[in-house]
C-alpha cells in the first residue's frame, strides 16, 4: 500500500497545521502549490504478489508512509480524497487501514526460479543502495532491503522518472530509495532477473561519510559501527540466521507441549553460585546525579557495611545469570516449560569467548530423568539445525564460502547422525588407552580439554556428536609449577545437580559436537576457565567446549539442604526453591543452551561478539 500510493495519480488536497503553514511559507519557491503531473502507469499495478487496480479508494486503505510522502512533495501534510472518504461519521479521525505484508526482494528472488516466474510483473522495491555504477547510457544500482542476501539489480536509463536525482549525485551508496519497475530477465550471470526502472524516489539521503562502502571492512572495525553493520552481508546474514534459530526454538518447544515462562531478570539468588553478578541498586543516585554523588552518600550500618535494608528491594539484588531455578517452579506445576531470555555475568574477561549480556534457552522437564534430558537436548539441536539448513540456504552458502568452509556438511552431520552417549569415566578410559599424546594430562577428575573433546568426537566416534554424562562432583585441578604437574581437588558442580548413588558423580551431561570452538559462555558449563602466570608459576583450570549443558535436578530435600551447606550457600535465600521439594517434589531435569553460542556454532563465526546485535563486554556498552 505504501509504495503503491507513492506512484498513484490522485487529486489531492492540502491540510496544514499551524506549524506546517509556517514551515511552508518559509520554504523556497520550488514548493509552490503546483498541481503535480499525473504519472503514466499501466492499468494494473503489481504489488504484494497480486494485481491491484490503480484507484484512489484502494490507496486510501494502503497509505504511503509519511517519510516517502515528504520525499515526494516536501511540503505540508497531504490528505487524499480517499483519506477523507475513510473518515467515520462525525468527521473526526480516520479509520486505520488494513495491514498487508510488503513485497520484499526475497519474495521476488527467493523462489525456485529465482524470480523468472515474475518476469513482466511491475513491482515496487524499497531499500538501501549498496552500489551504484554509472555508465554512458545506463546506470546499474544494487538495492537491498535486508530480507535476503541478494540485492535487486536495478537498471535505469535517463528516461526513468526521477533519474535526475541519480545524475545529480543525490542518490549514492547508503541512501534509501523506493523504486518502481518491471521484472525482466537479466543479461548478467550473477542474477536471473533484474528490475527495469520506470520511476525512482529518493527517500533518505546518505552523507558522504557513510562508512559501509563496497570495500571490505574488518570485523573489529564493524564492532565500532554496530548500528550500521547490519547493512553488510555478514551481519545481515547473521541476523537472519539468529532470527531463524529463535523461531525454530519456540516452534520446537511449542510443538512438543512446552509452556514458555518469562523468568525474572532481577533476582536475589545466584543460580550458579559463582558470585559474578551485576548488582542492581538504587542506593547510588540515578540519572545525571551519579557523576556528582559522593561515596559517603551510600547508607551504612553501624558496622560500616552497606545498609541494604534501605535499598529498593530491601536486600541485595542482581541481574540474573540463569532462569533455571524459576523455570523449575513452573515445571512442578505445568510439567514441561522453557525460558528464553537475556542473562548477565560480570566476569571481567575481555576475550572472543565472553559476553556480559547473553541469551539463554533453558527447558525444564517434570517427571523426567537424565535420559529424558539427553533425548530432549538431542531432538532440539537436530530440529533447529535442520530448520536453518532448509530455510536459510542462501545465508548458509555465504557462511560456507566466506566464514567456514565445510560448515554445511558439519551441520548436516549433526542433523542426520545418531548421537552417542558415554559416561565421563568411560571417556577417561578411552583417552588413557589411546596412543595419542595430549598436551594436558588425562586423569579421572580432571576437566576434559578441547584436545580431548576433539579426539572423542572427531576420531573415536568419526564425527558423531557425543554426550558425556555422570561427571565427578569434585574436579581435580592441574597446576603446572616449573616442571611438574601438581593436583588438588575443588567442588565445582552446581548445588542443584542430583548426586548419583556412587557419591562421587552427579547426573550431569554435556553435549559435544565436532569442531566447536572453545566455550563461549560460563553459564552452560559449570566449569570456569582461569589462567594465572606469576613467579614462574602457571595455573590453568580447563574448560569443556560443549554446546549444551544439563543435569537431573536434586529433588530430595535432605540432599539439597546438605549440598547448600556443603557449598556454604545461604539457605534462607533459597527458601522458595526448597519448598518445591517439600510440597509434591518430582524427579525433573533440564539443560541450558547459550543462544549466542548456538549462533556461533551455526554460522562459524570466531568471535562471540559478532553473534549478538549489540555486544556488552568489559569497558564496552555503546549503542
Amino acid at each position: 500500500m505504501a509504495a503503491a500510493a507513492a506512484f498513484a495519480p490522485a487529486t489531492i488536497t492540502l491540510r496544514f497545521s499551524s506549524h506546517s503553514t509556517l514551515r511552508f511559507l518559509k520554504a523556497s519557491s520550488r514548493f509552490l502549490l503546483v498541481p503535480p503531473k499525473p504519472h503514466v502507469l499501466p492499468p494494473k499495478f503489481q504489488f504484494h504478489g497480486a494485481s491491484v487496480p490503480f484507484s484512489g479508494e484502494e490507496f486510501g486503505k494502503r497509505r504511503f508512509c509519511s517519510v516517502v510522502s515528504a520525499a515526494l512533495k516536501q511540503s505540508g501534510e497531504m490528505v487524499t480524497a480517499a483519506d477523507a472518504a475513510e473518515q467515520p461519521a462525525g468527521g473526526l479521525g480516520n479509520r486505520v487501514g488494513k495491514f498487508r505484508k510488503k513485497l520484499k526482494i526475497a519474495d521476488v528472488k527467493g523462489g525456485p526460479n529465482e524470480g523468472l516466474d515474475r518476469v513482466g510483473q511491475t513491482v515496487v522495491v524499497m531499500g538501501w543502495v549498496r552500489t551504484l555504477r554509472l555508465q554512458s547510457s545506463v546506470t546499474f544500482m544494487e538495492v537491498n532491503d535486508g530480507s535476503c542476501l541478494s540485492n535487486m539489480q536495478c537498471v535505469l536509463n535517463p528516461e526513468a522518472e526521477g533519474y535526475d536525482q541519480v545524475d545529480s549525485g543525490s542518490i549514492v551508496t547508503g541512501a534509501s530509495v523506493c523504486v518502481q519497475g518491471t521484472i525482466v530477465e537479466s543479461q548478467g550471470s550473477k542474477q536471473k532477473v533484474e528490475l527495469k526502472v520506470n520511476k525512482i524516489v529518493l527517500v533518505g539521503q546518505s552523507d558522504p561519510s557513510y562508512p559501509m562502502q563496497k570495500k571490505r571492512a574488518t570485523r573489529e572495525f564493524l564492532r565500532t559501527k554496530a548500528h550500521l553493520r547490519p547493512r553488510t552481508n555478514t551481519f545481515s546474514a547473521v541476523a537472519r540466521v539468529r532470527n531463524a534459530l529463535a523461531y525454530a526454538t519456540h516452534k520446537f518447544f511449542q510443538e512438543n507441549g512446552f509452556v514458555w515462562v518469562s523468568s525474572p531478570i532481577i533476582t536475589a539468588s545466584d543460580c550458579e553460585g559463582a558470585g559474578e553478578q551485576f548488582c542492581v541498586t538504587t542506593l547510588i543516585p540515578s540519572s545525571q546525579e551519579v557523576t556528582d554523588s559522593p561515596v559517603d552518600g551510600i547508607p551504612k550500618t553501624k558496622d560500616g557495611l552497606i545498609d541494604w535494608s534501605q535499598d529498593f528491594f530491601g536486600k541485595p539484588a542482581f541481574l540474573t545469570v540463569s532462569g533455571q531455578l524459576n523455570a523449575e517452579t513452573y515445571a512442578t506445576a505445568l510439567s514441561d516449560v522453557y525460558t528464553f531470555g537475556p542473562t548477565f555475568r560480570a566476569e571481567n574477561s575481555n576475550t572472543s569467548r565472553h559476553l556480559a549480556e547473553f541469551w539463554m534457552i533453558e527447558p525444564e522437564l517434570a517427571f523426567a530423568d537424565l535420559n529424558d534430558d539427553m533425548a530432549c537436548a538431542t531432538a532440539y539441536l537436530q530440529y533447529v539445525v535442520r530448520h536453518i539448513l532448509e530455510n536459510c540456504k542462501e545465508d548458509m552458502e555465504f557462511f560456507n564460502t566466506w566464514i567456514e568452509k565445510g560448515i554445511i556438511d558439519r551441520l548436516t552431520d549433526v542433523a542426520e547422525k545418531e548421537f552417542v552417549q558415554l559416561t565421563y569415566t568411560d571417556a577417561v578410559e578411552l583417552l588413557l588407552k589411546t596412543n595419542k599424546k595430549f598436551e594436558f594430562p588425562v586423569a579421572w577428575g580432571c576437566d576434559l580439554q578441547s584436545e580431548h573433546e576433539r579426539y572423542i568426537t572427531e576420531e573415536a566416534f568419526g564425527g558423531c556428536p557425543v554426550i558425556i554424562r555422570d561427571y565427578p562432583k569434585r574436579r581435580k585441578i592441574v597446576i603446572w609449577v616449573y616442571t611438574n604437574f601438581v593436583y588438588f581437588f575443588q567442588e565445582i558442580k552446581a548445588f542443584y545437580m542430583r548426586q548419583n548413588d556412587d557419591g562421587k558423580t552427579v547426573a550431569a551431561m554435556d553435549l559435544l559436537v565436532p569442531r566447536v570452538p572453545s566455550r563461549a559462555l560460563f553459564q552452560t558449563l559449570n566449569y570456569k576457565l582461569f589462567t594465572y602466570r606469576s613467579l614462574g608459576f602457571f595455573f590453568h583450570i580447563g574448560q569443556i567446549g560443549e554446546l549444551v549443558g544439563g543435569s537431573q535436578r536434586e529433588e530430595r530435600l535432605g540432599y539439597l539442604e546438605y549440598r547448600l551447606e556443603e557449598l556454604k550457600l545461604n539457605k534462607e535465600s533459597y527458601w522458595w526453591y526448597l519448598d518445591l521439594r517439600r510440597y509434591g517434589s518430582v524427579p525433573h531435569a533440564g539443560f541450558g543452551v547459550g543462544f549466542e553460542r548456538l549462533v556461533q556454532f551455526a554460522t562459524g563465526l570466531e568471535n562471540i561478539r559478532d553473534t549478538i546485535p549489540f555486544p556488552r563486554s568489559p569497558g564496552s556498552a555503546e549503542f
